[in-house]
């Protein structure tokens, strides 16, 4: 078009992808193409506003690396990330949660039941779950994927002083569905705070950068949906301000002291208590 005012700058923007062979990737871009342009017209942008937004992207996109996405957490602290989770989310099961930055493909395979404790300090806990059906039936044929924290709050793949893939493994549960992790209690940790998302962004509006302690899993079965998720500790102070917007009450646990002597003796645990923490993790079919 040679005449393009404000009457018909955004259609003619968004119909300028219409070439895209991909229709989902052509909905998405001039879906994104309307809604932006909306943005800027009811905030009246200005071209110091504009240019202020770029050179903000520019520094997130300077810190980035293989290792560490400042994308990533631009979406996590905005809240999209959450969103695209819960969309995601099937009412009937158990809700999904931020995968986070620290997944690694390829976690080493241990059998059920599985002892992480290693040399790691911490309080030594015991994660004890059922993977079932929305119905309630066990899946017998559940893959884990499980990594977390350490005691100083970082993972292994930001912590020199950790083994690799510390704290971080896969199994198969029983022909109950059930899985039992011998671990260390997660502990509350920041997000990263040295980058434009912490400096820019988060901190000038006075909010938290802290997460509250959780476990990540990854429960995958043949014939139904894989659920990426967390699972919080009840007693974290910090389960209201979550940086990331990924608490949802179905999935916070709580530690009981369970009296199991051979349990204690097997992960080094004095005396003959146990903190347990027991879940229920149920999948929505495919």
């Amino acid at each position: 078009m040679r005449d393009i005012g404000l009457s018909n700058i955004t259609a003619a923007a968004a119909q300028s992808f219409q070439g895209l062979p991909d229709a989902r990737q052509r909905d998405l871009i001039q879906a994104f193409v309307r809604s932006l342009h909306q943005c800027a017209r009811e905030m009246q942008l200005t071209h110091a506003e504009w240019r202020a937004a770029l050179g903000f992207l520019h520094k997130v996109g300077d810190i980035s690396s293989e290792r560490r996405s400042e994308f990533s957490l631009l979406s996590d602290v905005l809240g999209l990330s959450s969103l695209v989770d819960l969309l995601a989310s099937d009412a009937s099961a158990t809700p999904g949660s931020v995968l986070g930055p620290f997944h690694a493909v390829g976690s080493p395979w241990l059998s059920n039941p599985a002892n992480l404790i290693g040399a790691n300090e911490g309080q030594r806990v015991l994660l004890r779950a059922s993977v079932c059906d929305s119905a309630g039936r066990a899946l017998p044929t559940a893959s884990i994927d499980f990594w977390q924290n350490a005691a100083n709050g970082l993972y292994w793949q930001v912590d020199p002083g950790q083994p690799q893939d510390n704290l971080r493994c896969r199994l198969k549960v029983s022909d109950e569905g059930r899985f039992e992790i011998a671990t260390i209690r997660a502990v509350p940790y920041q997000i990263p705070t040295d980058g434009p998302v912490w400096l820019d962004l988060v901190q000038p509006a006075g909010r938290s950068a802290w997460r509250p302690a959780h476990f990540h899993v990854i429960v995958s079965a043949p014939g139904y949906r894989t659920l990426v998720t967390e699972l919080f500790d009840a007693e974290d102070p910090y389960l209201d301000s979550d940086a990331v917007f990924g608490v949802r009450e179905a999935l916070v646990g709580r530690y009981q002291d369970v009296i199991d002597p051979q349990a204690c003796e097997r992960i080094g645990v004095p005396g003959n208590t146990v903190p347990v923490m027991s879940v229920q993790i149920r999948l929505a079919a495919a």
